[in-house]
């Protein structure tokens, strides 16, 4: 146990978050596994809907482009944990207006990523890569739960700046 200062003794201050903050926290850890599972997929061989000459041309695999796929999913998934400390009083490695600040910002980007993303699955290039039929409906199934992310991350980013403000004019 380490030595109990102000700060810590206002980190402790604070309000527990809400339950559903933290479901919405542990939800968009989740929601980044199946779009990380169907690249590791590609990255491992298994047929995913693009043919041999795109994974080659475009992914670089095999070659590089599997260390590229794989490194991608454990960053998603390291990203999608971020909002747990969001929720949790355990570990803090910034200040609570810092990391308030952080958070919001992370919400902000992740709108524009989604609304990026949806762009560009609509787009011709997208759609010729990627074969139609069983593969697309997976690669569907895979990503759409990404799209929650932002819609998730907005109110617990919301419920812990809430929490540290109300705690800040105690």
């Amino acid at each position: 146990m380490g030595v109990m200062t102000t700060e810590n003794a206002q980190l402790r201050a604070a309000a527990p978050a809400p339950v559903w903050a933290r479901r919405a926290a542990h939800a968009i850890a989740l929601c980044a596994v199946p779009s990380g599972l169907w690249r590791i997929a590609m990255a491992s061989g298994v047929y995913v809907g693009y043919s041999d000459q795109v994974l080659r041309d475009v992914y670089g695999i095999p070659g590089w482009g599997i260390a590229y796929v794989v490194g991608l999913s454990v960053v998603a998934e390291l990203a999608a944990l971020f909002p747990l400390l969001l929720v949790t009083d355990r570990w803090r490695p910034l200040p609570p207006r810092a990391l308030a600040a952080l958070a919001w910002t992370a919400s902000g980007i992740l709108v524009l990523v989604v609304l990026w993303q949806v762009a560009v699955a609509f787009t011709v290039e997208s759609q010729t890569y990627l074969s139609s039929g069983p593969a697309g409906a997976v690669w569907a199934v895979a990503f759409a739960p990404l799209l929650a992310i932002p819609a998730l991350m907005t109110p617990v980013t919301w419920s812990y700046a809430k929490r540290h403000r109300a705690r800040g004019r105690a």
